[in-house]
């Protein structure tokens, strides 16, 4: 199979689990990372820039489209009908952006072009105009990649034992209690990270994505987080003078709203591609980074899949090989899955039970039953 190399005989097991809270295996695999690589075919890793652009350009139109919509038509309804109309723009809007936030991370992990001063001039334009500071997630993540599945290294959704957790979380350990952390998860959780490090991995003093000298960042990285935060504030200072000239009312319901969304489906897409009764973590006695790197899982979004180019179904392929373009991963994805077998995760349970399943099951970790593992780490749920 592929470009040579003796390949692991594909298992029986390669599809998706029939049970998919079946625990994932844990050990070694049974083959290397170049190997799954070989078996790839060489164009799933060629980036086209006329493609990539074509990507852009299609979500911007449709960006376009709705915001000329809302604001041409929309004050021509009778007054009932905006009460439909407008919840409507949001969800659209706030899906379609979503699919410009994933372009612009396809950005930051140079998979957008061969050109990295194309991809960082687009990556920094897009993710400003989502008021996300491009070059700081950019390294943070890019450590998220390097460091997946590790509890004392991973950068964001790190499992805490159960001695960590916080006293009031057992009151919240019921459906009223999970109903209210997930809202605030999904609406607070993105812009808490990025300003105070909310689910982040502790650092030994204040760690912030706009702050240059803080601990997330190297010295050779200072100034482009600077950019970074130029970008939040040239964006800032647009919208600022939009609630001037239209009214702060104008600039929640066509803006705010939508990316209001937006946050709320990276973190749900995030939270769901590493938070999995059946996904192992690894302290330090056990990780390394192919294991680490296959503790992830796909998800199915139905429609949405391509909506968000991808990124919610080819997320183990992505975590594999971070360098290639999202309108190859399917391909990859389908190529990979008979050599992976049962260390390729998929869960096609309906996202909203998923979420809801997830909340309830995964609280906290604790190391394997098993005392020859004691370095793998399992979900649990009982206080």
């Amino acid at each position: 199979m592929g470009a040579g190399g003796r390949m692991p005989a594909p298992s029986s097991k390669c599809e998706e689990k029939k049970n998919p809270l079946e625990r994932a295996p844990s050990a070694k695999p049974p083959f290397t990372l170049s190997q799954v690589k070989k078996a790839i075919p060489p164009r799933c890793f060629q980036r086209s820039l006329l493609r990539s652009f074509s990507y852009v350009v299609f979500d911007l139109c449709f960006v376009s489209l709705f915001y000329y919509i809302a604001t041409s038509y929309f004050h021509l309804l009778p007054y009932p009908l905006t009460y439909l109309a407008w919840p409507l723009y949001w969800i659209f809007q706030g899906c379609v952006c979503t699919g410009v936030w994933v372009i612009a991370h396809e950005c930051g992990h140079h998979a957008f072009s061969d050109y990295q001063w194309v991809d960082d001039t687009v990556g920094l334009i897009l993710h400003s105009a989502l008021l996300v500071p491009y070059f700081s997630w950019k390294y943070s993540h890019r450590r998220h990649h390097s460091n997946t599945g590790s509890l004392e290294r991973d950068e964001v959704f790190v499992p805490k034992p159960k001695s960590q957790i916080p006293w009031f979380c057992k009151y919240l350990n019921n459906p009223p209690g999970r109903a209210l952390s997930l809202l605030i998860t999904l609406t607070l959780g993105w812009p808490l990270y990025l300003a105070f490090n909310v689910s982040g991995r502790p650092y030994n003093r204040f760690a912030c994505h706009y702050d240059p000298y803080g601990p997330i960042y190297s010295d050779r990285e200072r100034l482009q987080i600077f950019l970074s935060d130029a970008g939040i504030f040239a964006t800032t200072s647009v919208l600022y003078r939009l609630a001037v000239a239209k009214g702060l009312a104008w600039l929640v319901c066509l803006y705010g709203v939508p990316l209001l969304i937006v946050n709320g489906f990276l973190v749900l897409i995030t939270y769901l591609q590493h938070t999995h009764p059946a996904l192992p973590h690894y302290d330090s006695s056990e990780w390394n980074w192919l294991r680490g790197a296959l503790a992830t899982a796909d998800r199915d979004y139905g429609v949405l899949n391509k909506v968000f180019h991808n990124i919610t179904d080819t997320h183990v392929a992505h975590h594999l090989f971070s360098t290639m373009p999202h309108y190859n991963a399917m391909e990859a994805t389908e190529v990979i899955k008979p050599i992976l077998g049962e260390y390729y995760q998929s869960d096609s349970t309906p996202i909203y039970k998923a979420l809801w399943r997830e909340a309830r099951e995964c609280l906290y970790v604790e190391p394997d039953e098993d005392a020859s593992k004691k370095g793998v780490f399992w979900y649990r749920n009982k206080y």
